[in-house]
């Protein structure tokens, strides 16, 4: 059994500032999720969720010390923590959030199907420098193809405004990614229903030899209104991440909560959150936070 923390005091005293997203995404919904989590297995760790545009804003938020904690997507902590070129991000890991599984939504009455469908059309990537966008272009790219030389591509100030989009019909397409991603969700529950279009087989097994921190990933039927199928495409693990200088206890404390709701079942919608999936999901073997790794030690998680 893992010890006690030695940060009740500190988790206590001030509340963690928890820089989340912005309407229609996914990350106010995990984080919302997380929150609830955290406070039903610790209510001594105050967590305040602070709305921002995303990883765009979260990453220079944490590296500025101005928030505790932050959601930041996959493919935007890969190039912070493997960078091409200078030195890998002090930033740490608290917990893998959900796998974001990426593929475009289309309405159900248009006439695109593939991928080659949507080249040179009006294409909503999201956000520009979003991690959404990053994602697309990753895939994109992987398949040899640049997201604004072969399609027209689109960049809006707010999540919302894509969707939007689609269902009027001044866009053909959306790239979205997540569990449930709230764009997804709106559209496809529209009276027109929505189409998926992900990666072929031989297009996933590309990308995913391109890139390897990418994964294959399966959406079960019925994830979304109107899905009969399941969906095979490809994606990566969005993070909640510490600041570089976050107390070793205030780590403890957080990775202790998140496992006692594994263990009990009671995960309030972060079931991906787990310890197993967190170790999987590192981005680099020294990435985890020093306070989740005693944690992860002490509870027999590491040998």
């Amino acid at each position: 059994m893992a010890g006690a923390s030695t940060g009740d005091g500190a988790a206590q005293s001030s509340g963690l500032k928890f820089a989340t997203g912005g309407e229609g995404g996914g990350f106010v919904v995990y984080a919302s999720a997380f929150v609830d989590a955290v406070k039903w297995a610790n209510p001594k760790i105050g967590v305040k969720p602070l709305p921002t545009r995303g990883s765009v804003d979260n990453v220079p938020l944490l590296e500025a010390g101005t928030v505790d904690i932050g959601l930041v997507f996959g493919e935007m902590a890969q190039e912070l923590f493997n960078p091409k070129s200078g030195t890998p991000t002090q930033l740490k890991v608290i917990t893998a959030a959900y796998s974001s599984a990426g593929m475009f939504v289309v309405r159900a009455d248009s006439r695109y199907r593939t991928i080659k469908d949507l080249m040179g059309r009006p294409i909503v990537w999201n956000g520009r420098g979003s991690g959404l966008a990053l994602q697309g272009r990753y895939v994109m790219e992987g398949l040899g193809l640049d997201p604004e030389k072969d399609f027209e591509a689109i960049y809006t100030e707010q999540l919302v405004d894509g969707p939007a989009m689609i269902l009027e019909g001044r866009a053909s397409a959306l790239w979205g990614a997540g569990n449930r991603w709230p764009g997804f969700v709106k559209i496809a529950s529209d009276a027109r229903g929505a189409r998926f279009i992900t990666p072929d087989d031989e297009q996933v097994t590309r990308i995913v030899d391109k890139y390897p921190f990418m994964r294959r990933i399966s959406v079960p039927a019925a994830r979304y209104p109107g899905q009969s199928d399941a969906l095979l495409t490809v994606g990566s693990w969005s993070y909640v991440l510490a600041r570089a200088n976050l107390d070793e206890a205030l780590g403890y404390d957080l990775a202790a909560a998140l496992h006692k709701a594994e263990r009990i079942g009671t995960m309030f919608g972060v079931a991906e959150s787990t310890a197993q999936n967190t170790l999987k999901a590192l981005p680099r073997q020294d990435a985890l936070h020093p306070g989740v790794e005693r944690y992860f030690r002490e509870a027999g998680l590491i040998k």
